[in-house]
């Protein structure tokens, strides 16, 4: 499969954050740091719906296993 098409998957943000995701961080410290610039801002799918390109997710999920964060 082509990893372009992989990596322009969407997630909703039960599955990146933990138990169910890999980013250990509740939901008002990612809303924070995304406000700050720290983590990736969500794309706008409607009024109450936010999603996180998954090549995003990936590029914050190797700073936290280099320590960058």
């Amino acid at each position: 499969m082509d990893e372009t098409i992989v990596n322009a998957r969407l997630l909703r943000l039960s599955s990146i954050l933990a138990p169910k995701g890999p980013i250990p961080v509740s939901k008002s410290t990612w809303w924070k740091k995304v406000r700050t610039g720290e983590f990736p801002a969500g794309l706008k799918l409607g009024p109450r719906t936010t999603a996180w390109r998954q090549n995003d997710v990936l590029a914050l999920i190797k700073r936290f296993e280099a320590g960058e964060i």
